[in-house]
């Protein structure tokens, strides 16, 4: 068998995955609507629409086939308020989080999303959504954060601004100042998260899934008390450190691995 008709098969297949999951990512979203929005229709039941984000994740990887190892340095308490930060090279990583993160949060996300049918208006209702084109929209977006930090809600938000990184695994650079802002604001804690292998399953501007499973670590929580708006940039640094460092470590141990095997 040549090696065109070995390429061709492969990707026939990942093309006939990429579908079945495309399928299920639907009909399961369709499945649980009707309940998001009854949950979206008063603020003190928006935490029930939150479980079903979750509940869509454990019924949606598994069906895939699609583990989730998760690797957990501290304990997370799940009734604490975070910044939780994460490195963003695949779309992947959106849906993958509501399996990592057990607190209640909101997300940070584009505005671009509420567009999309349905996804759009649970999206708009229950996260927090931003133009960072438009200084209005960055302005309202960290009002509304940190508001829900106030009220004891987390925020996840991914610090490069987009899916920006033209050579994975390497973190766009220079990372935006929100995030880091809100928690030295509130005086709580960043958790910095490394989704190690998602951009090598969905690979940034192409659309065929690789059947292989997500690898995560939920860092230790870095403290913020005793910081000040003077410490926002020195706050970056050890985020970058702990994200790139451990993305750094990883991908040179498959490098020489591959090239000890070939």
């Amino acid at each position: 068998m040549s090696d065109f008709t070995i390429f061709a098969f492969m990707r026939i297949l990942r093309f006939l995955y990429t579908a079945w999951a495309i399928f299920w990512f639907v009909s399961l979203f369709l499945i649980l609507f009707p309940f998001f929005w009854l949950f979206l229709q008063k603020e003190t039941w928006k935490p029930k629409a939150h479980y079903l984000n979750r509940l869509w994740g454990k019924l949606y990887f598994p069906i895939i086939g699609m583990p989730i190892n998760i690797k957990y340095e501290a304990e997370i308490d799940v009734n604490k308020t975070y910044v939780f930060c994460a490195n963003h090279f695949s779309y992947l990583d959106i849906a993958v989080m509501g399996l990592v993160i057990k607190n209640y949060y909101a997300f940070v996300g584009k505005a671009g999303l509420k567009k999309v049918p349905l996804f759009g208006y649970m999206f708009r209702k229950l996260h927090i959504q931003v133009d960072r084109n438009d200084k209005h929209s960055r302005s309202v977006s960290l009002t509304r954060s940190l508001k829900a930090l106030k009220n004891g809600r987390s925020i996840i938000i991914f610090p490069e601004g987009g899916i920006k990184a033209k050579h994975p695994p390497k973190l766009h650079l220079p990372l935006k100042d929100g995030g880091f802002v809100m928690a030295i604001n509130q005086q709580i804690p960043i958790v910095p998260i490394t989704f190690l292998n998602n951009f090598q399953i969905l690979e940034d501007g192409k659309y065929l899934l690789k059947p292989k499973a997500v690898k995560v670590i939920v860092h230790k929580p870095i403290e913020t008390k005793g910081m000040t708006s003077n410490d926002v940039e020195a706050l970056k640094e050890k985020f970058k450190e702990v994200v790139q460092g451990t993305l750094d470590i990883t991908h040179q141990t498959q490098s020489i691995f591959q090239e000890s095997i070939s």
